[in-house]
């Protein structure tokens, strides 16, 4: 799970996002409501992703990892678009996520990004605005990765 130059993006399908505001959104599913705006003066992780795909199970636990060791000034938003309920709760608990996570089934909060696939990550910085966009597996603890966030 190595990051390399076509993971990390400063531009892609939708360039002008890049430095803008990010597009904020409220997704309710049937134990949370998130709202992207909460956590504005932190740095959020905002990973798109689904129970089935591969490489979304492959990056997973580096996030979670990165998470414990970057809390409280880093959060991770891990939104999944399964369509299944069963199947989202049932990959948390198999693969003991212990992450925000909100389940999206239409989308919506996925469209407002533009992603294009899975897992796809955007880096947003403490003042709301989009810094980086990931597509692809990601090793979040790697060096790079979190010299990159501490430096935010």
């Amino acid at each position: 799970m190595a990051l390399t130059g076509c993971e990390w993006f400063d531009r892609g399908a939708n360039p002008r996002m890049i430095g803008s505001a990010a597009p904020d959104f409220t997704v309710t599913d049937s134990e949370h409501t998130v709202s992207l705006h909460d956590y504005r003066g932190k740095i959020v992780v905002l990973n798109f992703w689904t129970s089935w795909c591969g490489p979304c199970i492959e990056e997973m636990p580096s996030l979670v990892q990165m998470q414990k060791v970057m809390a409280p000034r880093v959060l991770v938003l891990a939104v999944s678009t399964d369509e299944s309920e069963r199947a989202y709760k049932q990959f948390l608990v198999r693969h003991n996520i212990d992450l925000l996570t909100v389940r999206d089934p239409a989308g919506r909060s996925a469209r407002l990004y533009g992603t294009t696939g899975q897992p796809e990550t955007f880096i947003i910085d403490a003042a709301g605005n989009v810094r980086r966009k990931f597509i692809g597996p990601v090793d979040w603890t790697s060096r790079e990765i979190t010299d990159y966030l501490n430096k935010l």
